[in-house]
């Protein structure tokens, strides 16, 4: 089934085509940039809305909003997009959080038409990789939101901006090295003409070794995406110099990329290695939670803090995915959604509140709830839903993935029990550094009793994007089947191969 309007199409291209029009306003109209910025990303979610909420049945497992269009003949590259139960969620979560970094970004002034530019590609190359049905065009659109940050983090980051650049670009360009060799191989396999189109590969098999080789090279491209330890260290980095806006985007989004690969990729083309792989997954992500749950109190500074509670976070996922169980892949699914907006909220709070006091070290602060009641407030209540606290959506998704690891038919019951008690020490070992940022920040008399002391709460513009984060948090938290009729069928669709080959 094609579908005739090009919604996906315009949908991926509008918002890097409206950007490039940004370099045609005058120099001085920061106003202008600002309000024209919003705009687009306001019509693009709701066009992204509309396509979605009128074009799109639930019930349907297979790909929707179909476009096939022959780009160049010279050697059958397709322009082929579509979506499904899976890639619907991330596309609405990228829309929704792109729209409020652009409004967290409005005190920026220096360069501000290359830096709304920027983030409007951004949009458009995050989309990208969620939509696209061909593994060439998956490449590309992987590789297009690159630049973008690299650029919003050598030209608005802090002091050692270059350094966590460059190791950002080295890390994801060093991983971008195996995905390409992975979409060449999977699309030269066995024929003379490149087959590059996702249901295709879905349904070749391949020799087991080279199947494995697929396998781990996708794998390591991921892994440094989502990050998995070992391949994590540029977050911390990136995360503590970069302006708050782009941490939304990279918290938000980018991780998430990694995790929709790792589904999309990993588990539908290349069956038989992941069921190989996943015991080890599982592992991973369970060394992984406890990893960066105990190492992220040692940070001194906050975003770096809050960075290493997103690859604790992240190994949720990857237990999820590494379960091979509806439950388990559903959770995994629905913590891409909800960290998305939690590790986005956090980001935002700690750049407010940065703002405000110009201190990153966390022994520096204390003593500002008095000062910034409502900031106070608002991180008090996402640190809460970072920490899992039942009626919050991270608690229905932890919970979540538990229960596809207590039901998947994979692994043996003193292997479940192992890993549960993992895990479980992991959430015990969140509660302690959230709750100690939250005393080192808030707590105590240090700034209070200081003689430059005049604070100003957030505005309202800082309040609606705090509380536009905050209601999709309490809304998935008491009602999470809104993000699982998305993706039930599609979950089904996906691990029947395991059970049927």
């Amino acid at each position: 089934m094609t579908n005739y309007f090009p919604w996906l199409t315009i949908i991926v291209v509008l918002p890097i085509v409206a950007g490039s029009l940004i370099f045609f306003f005058p120099h001085r109209g920061n106003k202008v940039i600002r309000w024209y910025t919003v705009f687009i990303c306001i019509i693009e979610l709701l066009l992204t809305t509309y396509a979605f909420g009128y074009h799109f049945q639930l019930d349907d497992p297979l790909i929707q909003l179909t476009e096939d269009y022959k780009w160049i003949n010279f050697f059958e590259f397709y322009w082929r997009l579509g979506i499904d139960g899976i890639s619907i969620g991330p596309i609405l979560l990228t829309g929704f959080i792109t729209t409020l970094a652009t409004l967290a970004a409005w005190p920026i002034t220096k360069d501000s038409r290359l830096f709304h530019f920027l983030m409007l590609a951004m949009y458009s190359g995050q989309i990208g990789p969620f939509s696209s049905q061909d593994l060439l065009l998956f490449f590309i659109m992987w590789e297009l939101e690159l630049i973008p940050v690299y650029l919003l983090l050598s030209m608005w980051g802090g002091k050692k901006r270059l350094y966590s650049a460059t190791k950002f670009i080295l890390y994801t360009a060093g991983g971008s090295i195996f995905l390409l060799i992975g979409v060449l191989g999977i699309g030269l396999y066995g024929s003379n003409e490149p087959i590059l189109n996702f249901e295709t590969s879905a349904n070749q098999s391949y020799p087991l070794v080279l199947e494995i080789l697929f396998y781990i090279g996708f794998f390591i491209a991921f892994a440094v995406k989502l990050p998995i330890m070992p391949l994590h260290t540029w977050l911390p980095d990136t995360h503590g110099e970069a302006h708050y806006s782009t941490c939304m985007l990279l918290a938000g989004i980018l991780l998430k990329m990694g995790a929709y690969g790792l589904i999309r990729i990993n588990m539908e083309l290349l069956p038989h290695a992941h069921s190989i792989f996943s015991p080890w997954l599982i592992i991973v992500g369970a060394i992984q939670i406890i990893y960066a749950a105990s190492t992220s109190p040692g940070q001194l500074k906050l975003k770096k803090r809050i960075a290493y509670s997103s690859v604790s976070h992240m190994g949720f996922i990857i237990i999820g995915i590494g379960s091979i169980s509806d439950t388990g892949l559903n959770g995994a699914i629905l913590q891409i959604i909800s960290h998305g907006f939690i590790g986005a909220a956090l980001f935002f709070l700690a750049g407010t509140s940065y703002d405000r006091i110009r201190l990153v070290y966390l022994d520096e602060m204390g003593g500002m709830a008095i000062g910034i009641p409502k900031i106070f407030t608002t991180f008090s209540i996402f640190s809460m839903a970072s920490l899992a606290l039942p009626g919050m959506s991270g608690f229905v998704a932890e919970l979540i993935v538990f229960f596809g690891i207590l039901t998947s038919p994979k692994y043996f019951l003193m292997t479940k029990i192992l890993i549960i008690f993992v895990m479980a020490i992991g959430i015990i070992l969140t509660p302690i550094y959230s709750l100690s940022m939250l005393r080192q920040m808030f707590y105590g008399y240090k700034l209070f009793s200081a003689t430059n002391y005049n604070f100003f709460d957030s505005g309202p513009r800082e309040l609606f994007v705090s509380i536009s984060l905050l209601l999709p948090v309490i809304a998935i938290g008491i009602y999470p089947d809104f993000v699982f009729s998305l993706s039930i069928d599609k979950v089904e669709t996906v691990l029947s191969n395991y059970f049927c080959r």
